[in-house]
Parts: structure tokens; sequence; C-alpha cells
């Protein structure tokens, strides 16, 4: 008896237990919160600032902002009691637009609106639409505009194939301040393309629409790689593992001793630009290098996902040199400049920090054009001249290069 008795008890206890719970508002007061009064407009570029002076209601939770951006959404922004001021963004326009401004309680209970009218300035997409170049490029297209404000914007590419038809081309998206990229892979014959800016909440700027011819060239054979040095040049950090030809060995994945990595100049050399002079065994114009950085793990064991790739001895200011016929005495006088490059970050947070973009780049490998001229001469020896890297010495690494040009 006392058995059955216990378990009736159990049951109802489970019963209660399992009684939906709801989520309700804090509180119960019904009454509306007065409204926000004195609300000052201050216009940004897509964007616009409220300030206002919040109700006297102890009840108070916070304050929301509702407008309708261009694609026609409703769009609501919330700003807590602690506070008085909220921005409101999506702007695709200059015109007059309508806010409501609503004081919301603890119980969820709005007040009547205050309505605001507010004029933005030019949204941002435009100021990258009207500095954006496109140009030919090697095996492509290149695309360089300014992005000052620095707000997330992609560019939409379409390419008109045989048929005369519009396809899709994968776009790029980016808050960098300097927009410059390529879309390579194609022949040298004339292409139409089209172009066009949009921001997160779908406005658009109008279309530009160019034909490009993109240049010959094809990735160098690194088979045929090999260490020249010279005297003056680097020496490897640890001879036999950090040695030169893992520069050109198509290892990609921050493998430790997979990479070439200099001696930490001392003595004299301090501070000096220090060289590295490889053969590239064919006779080519260059015309593009794509430099892949050894990452630094910011945990050890932490992988591939989690390291630092603009830090320690990697190069940020650099020069290629290259002749056909070296001066065996290790001098630059037989070495013509082809060019200066500079590794640079893309959301140019502090060092030692970074962004999924800069991450993103870095794993992508950073691209540098050679200038396109036709006094640009066919060279055999490259030298790598490193001016800074990251940590501000000349000492530098190299994960791994890809070199491109025309060795016809």
């Amino acid at each position: 008896m006392k058995t059955n008795i216990f378990g009736i008890i159990l049951l109802a206890i489970l019963f209660m237990g399992c009684k939906e719970d709801r989520l309700e508002p804090m509180g119960h007061d019904s009454t509306p919160p007065g409204q926000v009064s004195n609300v000052g407009v201050e216009s940004l570029p897509g964007k616009v600032k409220l300030t206002y002076t919040l109700p006297g209601d102890p009840n108070l939770l916070y304050v929301k902002a509702v407008y309708r951006l261009n694609s026609g959404a409703m769009r609501e922004i919330k700003a807590s009691y602690y506070t008085n001021t909220m921005t409101l963004d999506g702007f695709g326009d200059t015109n007059v637009h309508d806010v409501q401004v609503y004081a919301v309680n603890r119980s969820e209970v709005a007040s009547d609106p205050v309505t605001v009218q507010v004029q933005p300035q030019e949204n941002p997409i435009w100021d990258v639409r009207r500095s954006m170049v496109v140009s030919n490029d090697f095996s492509g297209v290149h695309v360089k505009a300014e992005n000052p404000a620095r707000e997330t914007v992609a560019i939409e590419i379409m390419r008109k194939d045989s048929l005369g038809n519009w396809q899709n081309v994968e776009g790029y998206e980016t808050s960098s301040p300097t927009i410059e990229f390529a879309k390579r892979g194609l022949d040298t014959l004339e292409y139409e393309f089209r172009f066009t800016v949009r921001d997160r909440f779908l406005n658009y700027t109008d279309t530009l629409y160019t034909t490009v011819k993109p240049l010959f060239e094809r990735m160098l054979d690194k088979s045929k790689f090999k260490a020249y040095n010279l005297p003056g040049d680097a020496t490897a950090e640890q001879p036999g593992w950090l040695e030169m030809d893992r520069m050109w060995n198509n290892i990609y994945t921050y493998t430790n001793h997979e990479r070439w990595l200099i001696a930490t100049p001392i003595g004299e050399n301090a501070g000096k630009p220090q060289i590295s002079t490889f053969d590239i065994g064919t006779p080519s114009r260059l015309s593009r290098l794509t430099l892949f950085n050894w990452g630094y793990e910011m945990s050890y064991g932490s992988g591939a996902g989690d390291r630092l790739f603009y830090t320690g001895e990697h190069m940020r200011r650099f020069e290629i040199w290259g002749t056909m016929s070296p001066d065996p005495d290790g001098s630059l006088d037989s070495w013509i400049k082809l060019a200066t490059f500079e590794n640079k970050k893309p959301s140019q947070l502090p060092y030692g920090q970074q962004s999924q973009e800069d991450f993103d780049t870095a794993v992508a490998g950073f691209d540098f054009l050679f200038p396109v001229s036709e006094d640009i001469p066919k060279v055999r020896y490259v030298r790598i001249r490193n001016l800074e890297s990251w940590d501000g010495t000349t000492k530098f690494g190299i994960e791994e290069i890809d070199l491109f040009g025309d060795p016809r």
C-alpha cells in the first residue's frame, strides 16, 4: 500500500515538473511609458545618429526606432535605457525618411511614437563605385577602389559568356580602406564585365561596364628553381633544415621545417637589408609573385585556423631584383630592380592582431604585381632583398612562393 502511495506522489511531482514554462515580460505594468523628447539628428554616410531625452519612467527598459529601408524591409534598432543615443543604419539614399521612436517598459508596453524626419548622407558604396578602376591583368582582370568609410561592401561581378549571356563571377567582400583584387584564369581574349557595389542592406550603386583583354602569363616551373648563393647573401637559420629550396617545394601547410628562414643578422649586418638569390632556370619576363607566409600558432597546437601572419620575420617591405648574368662578387651592379613591394594588412589592426579577412587573405597568398611594361627585361636570376619585416628587423622567412611570367 505504501508503495502505491509513493508511486502516486512521484507521478504527481513529475507531472508538475513537466508543466510548460512560459517566457513573460519582466513585470506587469500595462501603462505605456512617456515619450522620448528633445530628439536630435546627426547625418552620417548611410546612417543617422539620434540623441534624445529619456522619459522619467522607473520601469523604462529600452528605446527603439522603426523605419523602412530602400529594399522595402522594416528595420528596428534598440538602445538600452543606460544610453540616450542610437545609430540607425542601412539607408541607401539621401532622401528624407520618417522614423518612429518608441520608449518601451519592462512589460514590453510601448509609448506612443515620436516621428522624426532624418536625412542621411550619401551611402559609402558610392565612394567605392566612383573610385573603382578596372584594368587588364595577367590572366584576368584587376580591380582597385577606395573605401574611406571602412564599411563592409561587396563588389558583385558578371561576365558575358560566348553565347552573349551574363554569368555571375564570384564577388569580393571587404571592409578594407583600400580595395585591390584580381579575377584570373582567363585567356588572352576580350571579355565584357560589369561591376556593381552593394552593402549588407541590399543597397546598390549603378553598374560599371567595361571590356578587358587579359595579359599572358603562366606559372613558372619550380622544379627548375635552385639556390644561387652569392657573397653577402643571407645564410640559413638551421642549415640542412630551413634551407632556401623549402621556398619552392609546393608545401603550403605550415610544416615547421618546410620553409626558408634566414639566420638573424648580427654585427655589421644587423639592420641592413638581407638578400637571397636563386636561379629560376628559364629566362622569363616576370609578371606576378605570390607570397605565402608561415603562420605562427597563437598557442601551441592550436592548428592552422588560429595563426598570425603579420608578425615576426614575415616580410613587410621588400624588393625584387633580376638579371641574366649576375656579378660573382655579390654586388647589385649587374642587377635591375624590378619592383618594390609592401605587404599590407587589410584591416590595418595593430601589430599582433588580425581580422578574419586578414587571415583569409594570408592563407590565399599575397599577390604582388610587377609593372606592365615592355621595358621590363627577361631575367633568369632573382634576388629577394628584404628592407623591413613586420617585427622591425630585416631577418625574414618565407613558407612558399609562386612565380608567374612569360618564359616564351
